[in-house]
């Protein structure tokens, strides 16, 4: 029988000149596959939420912060910048390619500190080639730089540990903490895992540089609260959405639960080798705990805070449990006895396969769910045409994606979006706008039946009444996706 002692130890922490440095090709290995997620697939109404953020003057985005997307300041004020150069697709999703990067070269080297290069370098593999990092590395939208900080805050975390009294790294924690908090709000969720790495000779210095770096997510918890009704459209969600975290972290369920059951495994296995007279927590049960805890406690604590507070469980917000599911898997095949290099590759390559489908869906045109070129595509305008939105904010992606001849925009009545929104000043007269039109085309995002059945779509309705009957309807496929409908009246 298999016993710990035959498992592959850990490899005792580096000091000095004999420390190694973390292959730095594995984080521009999984940089470029983040990045080669953009494919063909077109900005979604997050991403041109960004855009919309991003383009406005720095006064401009501290009113929009105090209506809406408080939480997301810190990235809208990084990209205000960003933008300056342009905002193509590929040039707005790069950053979110490059934090993926960082993210995997911090991956190699916690691996490295925990167990050995090997289980970084399976680990960083693992989490190349996962659907959701390919999804959100190449996303505009502050989820990948959320995912690196938790790694950094992980990786800077076992530097202070590993030498209690060396402040700087503290203060490094420190640091890594606050950019967990500035990055995404519900990051701080795997925070309390890693309280199960302090003990009485860290404990004092662990937690003063944790609390000082709690303090944006004190202020940004505090917008975030006063703007909950900027998300009422989130439905409250029972346990069994715990169902689906696998495939959420992978971006694929076989894959996802083959990682999870592997991932599982290692936390197993770690705990094993570092079992034998651990007496310091760098060596100690601690760590396995902790990881663990990264993996699992976001989607409870996040369901918790959805049942006491306000509902916020999206799926999206837990990517930053990705690295811990590539990490805890990486650690399980690399602490195989024999042949953990072969096993490596045959992991990635099983990952890759189990993963063609979701690959392919996430790097087609309607990839993020909400096509506007197909959309613009529909849209066959003739002269006079109208169009008109069901939800305000959607003309910002067809004034990104037009480079042709469009109906007239009958109800805008202003260029410049809504201080405290995305949306943008329009008339509230529609049968007034639309006097003297025979076709009126009508967007909405959601499905046909959201639009033509039940009134949801206010908009629509407002087009019934000024005397205008449905020709024509269509739905680009995905959910929620877009329905272009054409109106005409003789």
């Amino acid at each position: 029988m298999t016993t710990a002692a035959t498992l592959a130890p850990p490899t005792p922490p580096a000091t000095g000149r004999h420390r190694t440095s973390p292959p730095w090709w594995m984080g521009l290995i999984a940089g470029l596959a983040a990045f080669s997620g953009n494919g063909s697939s077109t900005l979604n109404g997050d991403e041109l939420a960004t855009i919309s953020a991003a383009g406005r003057s720095l006064s401009g985005l501290v009113e929009l912060a105090r209506h809406i997307d408080g939480h997301f300041l810190p990235y809208y004020l990084f990209m205000h910048f960003w933008v300056k150069v342009g905002t193509a697709e590929l040039w707005l999703r790069l950053p979110s390619a490059v934090a993926i990067g960082v993210a995997a070269w911090l991956l190699v080297d916690l691996g490295r500190r925990l167990h050995s290069t090997r289980a970084g370098v399976i680990a960083a593999a693992v989490f190349a080639i996962l659907p959701s990092v390919s999804y959100y590395g190449a996303f505009a939208r502050s989820y990948a730089f959320a995912a690196a900080a938790v790694v950094f805050s992980f990786w800077a975390l076992h530097r202070g540990v590993e030498r209690p009294g060396a402040v700087r790294r503290w203060v490094v924690y420190g640091v890594a903490v606050a950019l967990v908090c500035s990055t995404h709000l519900f990051a701080v969720l795997v925070l309390p895992a890693q309280l199960l790495l302090a003990r009485r000779t860290t404990a004092v210095k662990m937690l003063a540089a944790l609390a000082v770096g709690c303090v944006p997510a004190a202020v940004l918890g505090l917008i975030g609260y006063g703007e909950r009704h900027a998300i009422s459209w989130i439905p409250q969600r029972g346990p069994e959405v715990w169902l689906k975290f696998p495939k959420m972290a992978a971006g694929s369920t076989t894959l996802g639960v083959a990682l999870f059951a592997t991932a599982l495994a290692g936390a197993v296995l770690l705990w094993r080798t570092r079992a034998r007279g651990a007496a310091t927590v760098t060596a100690g049960r601690s760590w396995p705990l902790a990881l663990t805890g990264w993996l699992v406690l976001p989607p409870v604590l996040l369901l918790v805070v959805s049942w006491l507070v306000t509902p916020v469980y999206v799926d999206r917000y837990l990517f930053v449990t990705a690295p811990a599911l590539a990490l805890l898997a990486g650690l399980a095949v690399a602490a195989l006895p024999r042949f953990h290099v072969v096993a490596g590759l045959a992991v990635v390559a099983l990952g890759c396969a189990l993963a063609v489908p979701d690959h392919v869906e996430i790097r087609e045109e309607d990839g993020r769910f909400e096509n506007i070129p197909w959309a613009l595509r529909v849209v066959k305008a003739e002269p006079q045409d109208a169009i008109v939105y069901g939800q305000s904010q959607v003309r910002t992606g067809f004034d990104y994606y037009a480079d042709s001849l469009m109906p007239v925009d009958v109800l805008r009545s202003g260029d410049a979006p809504d201080a405290d929104g995305f949306g943008y000043p329009e008339r509230s007269d529609v049968s007034a706008a639309l006097e003297g039109r025979r076709r009126v085309w009508v967007v909405w995002r959601g499905t046909k039946q959201s639009g033509l059945t039940g009134g949801s779509i206010a908009r629509v309705g407002a087009v019934e009444r000024a005397g205008f009957e449905l020709s024509m309807a269509k739905h680009s496929g995905d959910l929620p996706g877009l329905t272009v409908a054409l109106f005409t009246r003789h």
